[in-house]
């Protein structure tokens, strides 16, 4: 069986020789560059299986690499590295196709488990939906915010019906707990993160008739909506 191949690029020369020895150690195949210049002709070269790439590179940073990539390549995973924490720097790397970042400093536990969770998913496609969806013994009226369960009808604010709706457009599947916020709340900040897990407890109550229904809690990465 061959192993994962994993790009990353990193121009801090000390961090980059730990977290290679630490993957291969797991059993991935790593390929290092420190300088952003060379990194799309490696990966023309090399085909990796996912990307890890350093924002604050020399000579070409992460997310002009990113760019670059996704003119040859629509599919493969691209995790950011960065000590940046505004939001527009977040929205840039996701509009340029970006599938997660990690700040640093950051654990290999993390940068694994992302690795692990974006190549599980990859090619999957996600469905949007509109108008109504049943969901078990629960009717959803996606435009007009209403969750009915065939007795009474439950008005949702805005943002529950917009939670409620990327739960189940990725039903079956993990839902990164960052892409959620960013999406929704504009940041991953603590205080939108606190509020995110108010959200998921309300939706939980709202869906409890039905025990077919279940939002898990993945630890570390984010959330599945089973449906049954």
């Amino acid at each position: 069986m061959s192993k994962t191949k994993v790009l990353y690029v990193e121009d801090e020369l000390f961090l980059g020789k730990i977290v290679r020895e630490s993957l291969e150690s797991r059993g991935f195949e790593v390929i290092m560059e420190s300088d952003g210049s060379r990194v799309l002709g490696l990966f023309k070269n090399a085909k990796p299986d996912i990307c890890v790439l350093d924002v604050m590179l020399p000579n070409k940073d992460g997310f002009t690499i990113a760019d670059e990539i996704r003119e040859i390549d629509e599919e493969v995973p691209i995790i950011f590295l960065t000590a940046k924490t505004q939001t527009e720097d977040v929205v840039k790397g996701f509009n340029l196709g970006g599938n997660d970042y990690i700040r640093k400093p950051f654990s290999m536990e993390e940068l694994i488990v992302r690795i692990q969770h974006l190549l599980r998913n990859r090619g999957e496609s996600v469905t949007k939906v509109s108008g109504t969806v049943n969901m078990g013994v629960y009717t959803f009226q996606v435009s007009r915010q209403i969750l009915h369960n065939g007795k009474e009808e439950k008005k949702l604010s805005f943002r529950e019906s917009e939670l409620l709706k990327m739960l189940y457009e990725n039903r079956d599947r993990i839902i990164d707990r960052k892409d959620i916020l960013t999406l929704l709340w504009g940041n991953d900040s603590f205080f939108n993160s606190r509020n995110l897990d108010v959200y998921i407890t309300k939706l939980r109550s709202y869906l409890k008739e039905d025990p077919s229904l279940e939002i898990i809690t993945i630890k570390g990465i984010g959330y599945r909506f089973v449906t049954g």
